[in-house]
């Protein structure tokens, strides 16, 4: 009798095993389609035609033979140059580089969500990746050489992994590589995002993931400081210059001014304007509703900290550029985006799954088998048993749960991600319109600019030059403003040596070293040029 119990106990674990498997086999499968299904639309929807934004030719000048490196101001690091350079190092093809960091953005949301696996069904968090995924501005900024998408999804797998590395060593690992991927990125942003892992593990001792973490953290941020000491004058002369350059780090309440960028506003400096229409804001206020129900709910299941934890990265995350900032832009909330799509798809699974119930004669799951989210319940102190069971697998797979929400529900949820869905699209490109228009511009005065004789070795100052120089192969230069790199006296004594260029918008006055150059004026700018041999 003994044997035979025994015999059950072991087949029923080994099946128990076995179900484990293929759970995570099917999580790693529907994780990899919301990766797959992200890579297609970014180059279907935003496409490898995009030219360089303004920021992203900082970049990518920095490791390009292109044209000379753009001047690298304070607050920028170094993480997505490094990115860019196997492709940019030795191609000018900006839609090359659109394929390589589409790629490569799929990718890392495939292991960003991989890394939440055994803490949530994989449909939770293939639909969690749906929703980050399906928001207009990580389309928009998933192929671009920008760092915020990427401190994104480190910040996703960081939160993961750190939630998994007591059970699992092999979890440090991930961890570890998250915080040096954020710190890489953007070495600051990298601390708000994890400062409330930093403060659980202080406070319950986890003594191993707070060392890797900081570990991971001084590592990605190590280029960035010694830089700072090499060429910003120290470290808190670079922290000084950065605040300064981004308006002066204070109390600032920006929200409102995100909720302006939502309507498809890259940047939003100064933010004036009306508010866009509430439908294209409304999932904005959806998404912390989300994950406050989800707390609800995880707290009633006794499970709050693999919901807690996202939701607090998220809101330090979000802090600093809604509070602390002047301006907005809508990739800055990328990260908080990235970590409150978990809870948010725990509260939708919640609405769409139908409650489970054991069926009468059904067994209880042995050991070793996962049981799903939504059946946890509370534990219950143990009952003295009268008499000896013997546990038995059931010999027919259990009936389907008898639904328990309302169909109405269910209507009006998928009904509300439809919507939502095509309110993003809508955005998106309405904003890739615009940006390619304004890309478009600056390869026109690039073209003119080689007409008119200035090629490199060469100099663009003024309106837009980062963009413009860049395109026409030529360095770029500001007297003023947060690129400011050089002097006037500085700019004529160029003009000795190679053509110098000056662009200034239509209908206003040129600098006084410009006024007697030759002009000519393209699209919404003048520009004024001479070259050498030629000036006063």
């Amino acid at each position: 009798m003994a044997g035979s119990a025994h015999a059950t106990l072991t087949a029923a674990s080994r099946e128990g095993g076995r179900r484990a498997s293929a759970g995570s086999a099917r999580a790693g499968w529907s994780a990899a389609a919301v990766a797959a299904v992200f890579t297609l639309a970014q180059l279907v929807l935003v496409g490898p035609g995009l030219g360089l934004g303004w920021d992203e030719t900082v970049y990518v000048s920095q490791v390009s033979g292109h044209a000379p490196a753009s001047f690298f101001s304070a607050p920028r690091a170094r993480g997505v140059s490094l990115l860019v350079a196997p492709v940019a190092a030795w191609s000018s093809s900006t839609a090359l580089l659109r394929v390589y960091l589409a790629v490569l953005s799929g990718l890392a949301l495939f292991l960003a969500l991989r890394a939440w696996r055994g803490l949530l069904p994989g449909r939770v968090l293939a639909l969690a990746g749906a929703l980050f995924a399906s928001l207009w501005v990580t389309l928009f900024y998933g192929p671009q050489a920008m760092p915020n998408y990427w401190v994104a999804v480190a910040a996703l797998a960081a939160a993961g992994c750190f939630l998994r590395a007591r059970a699992e060593r092999t979890a440090l690992w991930g961890l570890a590589g998250s915080a040096v991927l954020m710190a890489w990125m953007r070495p600051v942003d990298a601390v708000w995002a994890t400062l409330p892992l930093l403060a659980v593990g202080l406070a319950r001792r986890h003594r191993r993931a707070l060392l890797v973490l900081l570990a991971g953290l001084a590592a990605g941020a190590a280029e960035w400081v010694i830089e700072a000491y090499a060429s910003y004058g120290g470290l808190a002369r670079r922290l000084s210059d950065g605040s300064e350059i981004q308006g002066g780090l204070g109390w600032h309440l920006a929200v409102v001014d995100q909720l302006r960028s939502l309507g498809g506003r890259t940047l939003c400096r100064p933010c004036t304007g009306a508010l866009p229409h509430p439908l294209l804001t409304l999932w904005w206020f959806a998404l912390p509703l989300l994950a406050v129900l989800a707390l609800a709910v995880a707290a009633r299941a006794r499970r709050t900290t693999s919901t807690a934890l996202p939701v607090a990265c998220a809101a330090t995350a979000a802090f600093p550029y809604l509070f602390l900032i002047g301006y907005a832009a809508p990739r800055f909330l990328l990260p908080a985006y990235a970590l409150l799509a978990i809870p948010a798809a725990t509260t939708l699974t919640h609405l769409l799954t139908p409650a489970f119930t054991r069926p009468q004669g059904q067994a209880t799951p042995p050991a070793g088998a996962q049981t799903p989210w939504w059946a946890r319940r509370p534990a219950r102190r143990p009952q003295p048993r009268r008499a000896r069971r013997v546990l038995r697998c059931p010999t027919q797979p259990p009936a389907a749960p008898p639904p328990s929400r309302h169909p109405l529900v269910t209507v009006l949820v998928c009904a509300a991600l439809v919507a939502h869905l095509a309110v993003q699209l809508a955005v998106l490109v309405h904003t890739v319109g615009r940006t390619t228009a304004a890309h478009r511009e600056w390869a026109r005065t690039a073209g003119e600019l080689g007409r008119r004789g200035v090629r490199p070795p060469c100099l663009v100052t003024g309106h837009e030059a980062i963009p413009v120089a860049f395109a026409a192969g030529c360095s770029s230069g500001a007297t003023a403003g947060p690129n400011a790199n050089t002097t006037e006296d500085g700019i004529i004594r160029t003009t000795r040596r190679m053509p110098v260029a000056t662009l200034v918008p239509a209908g206003s006055a040129p600098p006084g070293y410009a006024r007697d150059w030759p002009s000519a004026a393209v699209g919404a700018v003048r520009l004024y040029y001479v070259l050498p041999g030629t000036g006063p």
